[in-house]
């Protein structure tokens, strides 16, 4: 029958194991009387080990320093109770002389039946069973108990729990087993009531808070840890506010202390960095001197991006000797090394910059190892790999790997470490990677202005058989849209520097709120691109794509069920009804140097495009395009990574060739995405009145929007963190967009009031006047998805231009 051990746990492991190792018996140190020691002399003639059940004779004699024949020496005895106790095998051992016999009676530990977690949620079961050594079917051992619980309460330190309890309770059972249940209080977390700043003198606390990660308590940072009181945060933020300041001027800035004091109930901490700011410097001269054989100092001037009697900025300084070091490399020095030295002048407070350009150890890639990738094949990582064996060995060849393979997107984590290899001018390289799952089923809905409500569906693998290749199948279901996919790309396609991949897709849009008609697509890509260098890349697509434009409103429908005349669509529209066959080649040009894709905060990037139709099919043109995009990061100015400046651009013209059916669904248009504040279409040509029966029909409320042949856009936007909501994922943004659009590209033009008769259709907005926007937004990475509001006013629009004040989605589709 099972029974409870009420008395803790911790009290057991109080009693000291020197005490324990120090007697004979260890059941004889809980009695008043001390235990009798074994007389000495003599030699051992026999062991009697007695008591034990699970554990063999053996085992028990194994441990044993005294053996048989050896003399009964007191120390030797003592020693031999020392590593029997020692094993943790035992609750208790007492060591007995009977003539020339040692007796040794045990008495077993228990053995761990089972090991379970109560009172724990903010720490998973699974979570606690890794940190623990106590094992089931293990010998249990107050010491391993007592230990395991110090690991359990830092698991919850490690939360910010700093106020948890563990309590081992032990459960008897038969045959010497025991249940050990660790019953957890985790308590409320404790979080970061004050931080406090000593000695800063140049910048408010305000401004120093801003810096730092660790944040004090509020109401509203309940989806943010940043209020949890870690101490390796603390340690980052002293880096932090060490990397501001230099940045700032401040050569001289020392962090003297950085603590966290618990409050005495245990509920809260407050935080203090104390710290020595010195004085400000500005940049004094900036030389550079050069031992690189063909290459003069003078040559590298323009390289310099500094100048005298700006504020000292380490960061930027950095900065500026690495980027020339990787000119030098790429234009032939692979062992070129700049270093930035400087020389403080405290009297005038100006620091001496110079740029000494050398050369480093000539070192070579001797091997290469991959390691931890169970999944991913070692060829798809080599190949992304910037050097082989045999290359030249930089500190730069180190740093890019490491950058691609964290985007390639197949780990979790990335490391690349160096060691000597055969000879001093040798080197191996180790790139470590621990695989993360590149599988992805989603199910997810939204809402977006484009295609209302929407539910949608996935199935990806990004590392398929762990070759690389990229293959999914998804589908969209939306209020206004259906859309399903089947995509399969292969990033190095046979072996070589050749991304190849074919998009087999079905979409059927309905935009009737602004449109009288409904289109639908069925149609198959074939792509294939390559890479120039690491910035320069080109694309190639063929598409084959069948088109219907249907469903536009039947007049005598419309005025059988009372609509009215409104609604007949225009005669360019009920032009393009019916089927057609797109066939078309397309190839655009890249030139990237952005430091993140995903969220640019420095660099540029620049796309030209052609798409070619009438390989085939029954449209016959030539789309050209060009955008580019400039990202300008606003940290010298703000002191903040969070604030970027980005100017974007683009142009595009159509023109047709042959006798191809010029449909208006391939034609620009401008509005939503690239012009906000206007709906979709809504600002360039539309089709506005009619002539019907003789009369003519204002059709305001159901324009049909038309497109055009040559477009313009440009955009300047300021990307800045909210003031109380960074913690909560919110960053908001101010933008000015300003758009054109304009070149009537219809099959026949009916404007002639006199000679098109009932065809008569006027269009409007054919003009390249800009169209002026304003307005701010907001993106919020919430747990339910990506969340994207803008509110935008119009400041200079055309003559009934449609317009679109708020523009907002959420979910899986952004």
């Amino acid at each position: 029958m099972a029974s409870v051990c009420l008395l803790p746990l911790v009290m057991a492991a109080v009693v000291p194991v020197t005490t324990q190792a120090q007697t004979i018996s260890h059941a004889q140190t809980r009695r008043k009387a001390p235990a009798p020691r074994p007389q000495t002399g003599g030699v051992i003639q026999a062991i009697e080990v007695s008591g034990n059940d699970r554990i063999e004779t053996s085992t028990i004699l194994s441990y044993m320093v005294v053996q048989v024949g050896d003399p009964f020496n007191q120390d030797e005895l003592d020693r031999s109770l020392k590593t029997l106790y020692a094993s943790g095998l035992f609750k208790d051992v007492t060591l007995h002389r009977a003539g020339a016999t040692l007796q040794v009676h045990v008495v077993e530990n228990p053995v761990v039946n089972r090991i379970s977690f109560e009172g724990n949620s903010a720490a998973k079961d699974e979570d606690l069973r890794k940190v623990i050594d106590l094992r089931s079917r293990a010998v249990f051992s107050t010491q391993t108990v007592a230990s395991d619980r110090q690991k359990i309460l830092q698991v919850y330190a490690e939360k910010a729990r700093y106020a948890a309890t563990v309590t081992p309770q032990i459960i008897k059972l038969s045959h010497n087993r025991v249940d050990v249940v660790f019953q957890i209080n985790e308590a409320r977390q404790t979080l970061v009531n004050k931080v406090s700043f000593v000695g800063n003198k140049a910048f408010s606390e305000a401004r120093l808070a801003q810096v730092i990660s660790s944040k004090e308590h509020v109401w509203y940072r309940f989806f943010s840890s940043s209020d949890e009181y870690n101490p390796e945060r603390l340690k980052y933020d002293a880096e932090l506010l060490r990397r501001f300041y230099l940045r700032n001027g401040y050569v001289d800035f020392n962090m003297i202390d950085a603590t966290g004091e618990l409050s005495p109930d245990h509920k809260s901490f407050y935080v203090t960095f104390t710290l020595h700011e010195g004085e400000r410097y500005r940049l004094g001269k900036v030389e550079i001197r050069s031992a690189l054989r063909h290459v003069d100092a003078k040559s590298l001037y323009k390289y310099v991006e500094l100048f005298p009697h700006q504020w000292y900025d380490g960061t930027a300084i950095q900065h500026n000797a690495d980027d020339m070091q990787e000119i030098l490399q790429a234009k032939g020095n692979p062992f070129a090394v700049v270093r930035p030295e400087i020389a403080r002048n405290p009297e005038k407070r100006i620091v001496n910059l110079l740029f000494d350009v050398g050369e480093g150890p000539r070192m070579y890639v001797e091997r290469i190892d991959i390691n931890g990738n169970t999944i991913t094949q070692d060829k798809v990582i080599r190949r992304q790999m910037p050097m082989a064996e045999g290359d030249p060995y930089t500190s730069n060849d180190k740093k890019y790997t490491k950058e691609i393979l964290e985007d390639m997107g197949y780990f979790s984590s990335a490391s690349v470490d160096q060691s000597q290899g055969s000879a001093p001018d040798r080197v191996n390289v180790a790139a470590n990677v621990v695989e993360k799952p590149t599988g992805e089923f989603s199910l997810g809905g939204g809402y977006s202005t484009d295609i209302g409500i929407l539910g949608n569906a996935s199935l990806k693998q990004h590392n398929l058989l762990g070759s690389g290749v990229d293959a999914g199948i998804s589908g969209t279901v939306g209020y206004y849209q259906k859309q399903a996919d089947l995509s399969v790309s292969d990033p190095y396609f046979m072996n070589r520097n050749l991304v190849a991949g074919v998009d087999i897709y079905m979409i059927q849009n309905s935009y009737q709120t602004y449109q009288s008609y409904s289109e639908g697509r069925y149609g198959i890509t074939l792509r294939m691109g390559y890479a120039y260098n690491r910035h320069l890349s080109q694309s190639w697509n063929y598409s084959l794509v069948d088109r219907h434009v249907n469903n536009s409103f039947d007049l005598g429908y419309a005025l059988q069920y009372g609509y009215g005349y409104e609604y007949q669509p225009s005669v360019y529209i009920r032009q393009q009804t019916g089927w057609s066959l797109l066939s078309q080649i397309g190839t655009e040009l890249t030139y990237d140097t952005r430091d993140n894709r995903m969220r640019p905060h420095s660099g540029y990037v620049l796309h030209s495009g052609v798409d070619f139709a009438g390989a085939g099919g029954d449209e016959k043109y030539v789309r050209a395009k060009f955008d580019a995009a400039y990202y300008v990061p606003l940290d010298s100015i703000t002191g903040s990574h969070d604030w970027t400046l980005s100017f974007k651009a683009g142009t595009g013209y159509l023109v047709d060739w042959g006798n191809g059916r010029q449909d208006v669904i391939d034609n620009f248009y401008l509005g939503g995405n690239n012009l906000r504040g206007f709906l979709d279409g809504g600002a360039g040509p539309r089709s506005a009145h009619q002539m019907i029966n003789g009369v003519l029909v204002p059709a305001a409320g159901q324009e049909d929007l038309i497109g055009g042949r040559f477009i313009y856009t440009g955009s300047a936007q300021v990307n800045f963190p909210m003031p109380l909501a960074k913690d909560m994922g919110i960053t908001g943004r101010y933008f000015v967009d300003a758009g054109g659009l304009a070149g009537v590209r219809v099959r026949n033009r009916y404007t002639n009031y006199k000679n098109d008769g009932a065809n008569y259709t006027p269009i409007s907005g054919d003009s390249v006047t800009p169209r002026v926007s304003t307005g701010v937004g907001f993106s919020w990475k919430s747990p339910f998805g990506l969340i994207n509001i803008d509110a935008a006013i119009p400041l200079h629009r055309y003559r009934n231009d449609r317009t679109q004040v708020l523009r907002f989605g959420f979910g899986q589709q952004f």
